[in-house]
């Protein structure tokens, strides 16, 4: 019978105990504060590419968790899973949000040959 289950890899404080609770959890503050920030900018519609502005954002947030995951040995709640999969689930996301967001329609950013042709392939 399991009776207590064991914190993350790195899921420690990323500040001493003694200080205030924001900044012992700066990893995932900086993380939710750049998706919202992403958010935000989609929401407002202020420039023609909001959409794609705050979706890039979003994606490098994730690219970030992933990166402080990495870098720093305690990431407080930032650390959900072991550290290996963190880092692979932030970025593989990370980086799918990005290079969705750069090919999005009309004018995209970003254009893969070999993707419109999939594509092409399965509408048609």
């Amino acid at each position: 019978m399991t009776t207590d289950t064991a914190r993350p890899e790195g899921g420690g404080r990323a500040a001493p105990g003694d200080a205030p609770a924001p900044a012992r959890q700066w990893p995932l503050l900086t993380v939710l504060g750049l998706a919202a920030l992403g958010l935000l900018v989609v929401g407002t519609d202020l420039f023609p590419q909001s959409f794609r502005v705050g979706a890039v954002l979003v994606g490098l947030a994730l690219l970030t968790g992933a990166g402080l995951r990495r870098a720093l040995p305690s990431v407080g709640m930032l650390a959900v899973r072991s550290r290996f999969t963190d880092m692979v689930t932030y970025g593989l996301m990370g980086t799918l949000i990005v290079l969705l967001a750069l090919m999005v329609q009309p004018d995209p950013w970003l254009r893969i040959p070999f993707l419109e042709d999939i594509l092409h392939l399965t509408v048609t």
